[in-house]
């Protein structure tokens, strides 16, 4: 059996605190099942720029907090928590006080880290991908135990924790579900071994967005990352809900509409409109034929969870309407 359609919405510049507000709110009111924060801290400036990633306005943590402050339930989360950003021990109580906070409505993200200018400019190491991943892989086993109360004896490359209990306890009778994301052959396969829900990204072993990234995504690239997945999920590869974001949005007014707004937006990107159009992180189209591409994919890719920003989900809300949860 499939899983159920799940949409999410990504957040990352409100304006101001009314703007948050609203935000977070037309989320929870349209059908949307989590909202995101990205785990990222660099305002506008050269960093920013070197990495081609958007600003993220405010900080994870406090925003989901407030996020679920501001609903009664839809989930919150971070698309991912950069571990190396962190202490493991201060992330997972964070985490797990949010879950407690909210009755169980936090989806925990884990992710080893990629923006090279970013490191650089909050002065952290930024140690080669293996010993990242390792990183992650001792944050999320931690985040389980501390999750279920345990008392916590861990003694790790890079997570040592001894005397002391997990507290607060999450709410949710399994704990919340953990997430981990990334596009490389060894953090999807680790995802696959993990998580509970595998957010499939583009590869950005470059250090930031670019083109090599985002050529990744394509329909044949994305079954790679997916057999990657398999690989280190094994037998439990049913059981895993796999996610995508869906970056590049156009809702047209009808399918007739369709070809022009697909030729326009290749042409931003250099590549003809039916590579564009089979890009696993685009949709355009009409709502119907919106819907039946992701039925489609759901089918043939087995992925069922879709991201998609804050400015596209007014837009992408009868898509929302009709698929959620079937």
């Amino acid at each position: 059996m499939p899983h159920p359609f799940r949409f999410s919405v990504q957040a990352f510049t409100p304006t101001d605190p009314q703007d948050w507000a609203n935000t977070v709110t037309q989320a929870e009111d349209l059908g949307y099942s989590c909202l995101h924060l990205a785990d990222h801290y660099l305002g506008p400036g050269p960093a920013a720029e070197a990495a081609s990633h958007p600003p993220q306005m405010v900080a994870a943590i406090p925003a989901m907090m407030s996020a679920a402050a501001l609903t009664s339930t839809i989930k919150v989360g971070a698309r991912v928590m950069c571990v190396d950003y962190h202490h493991p021990v201060v992330l997972a109580k964070s985490l797990a006080t949010i879950d407690f906070l909210s009755g169980g409505r936090l989806e925990a993200g884990y992710g080893a880290g990629w923006i090279t200018s970013e490191y650089d400019a909050m002065g952290i190491p930024m140690d080669r991908a293996g010993v990242r991943i390792d990183r992650m892989i001792e944050h999320v086993e931690l985040a389980r135990a501390y999750f279920a109360g345990a008392d916590l004896d861990q003694t790790g490359e890079h997570v040592n924790v001894h005397n002391m209990a997990g507290l607060p306890a999450s709410p949710q009778p399994n704990g919340p579900a953990i997430m981990i994301g990334g596009g490389s052959p060894r953090v999807l396969r680790t995802a696959g071994q993990l998580a509970d829900i595998v957010s499939i990204n583009f590869d950005n072993s470059a250090g930031k967005i670019g083109a090599h990234g985002i050529g990744s995504g394509t329909a044949d690239g994305t079954l790679e990352k997916i057999e990657w997945i398999r690989e280190g999920a094994g037998d439990r590869f049913d059981d895993i809900e796999l996610e995508i974001g869906a970056y590049f949005i156009a809702v047209t007014p009808d399918a007739a509409s369709t070809p022009a707004t697909l030729e326009a937006m290749a042409g931003g990107f250099g590549m003809p409109p039916e590579v564009l159009a089979a890009h696993m992180h685009t949709l355009v189209g009409s709502v119907d034929e919106i819907c039946d591409t992701l039925e489609q994919r759901r089918d043939e890719y087995g992925i069922s969870y879709i991201n998609v920003a804050s400015r596209n989900m007014a837009a992408f809300a009868p898509v929302v309407e009709r698929l959620n949860g079937r």
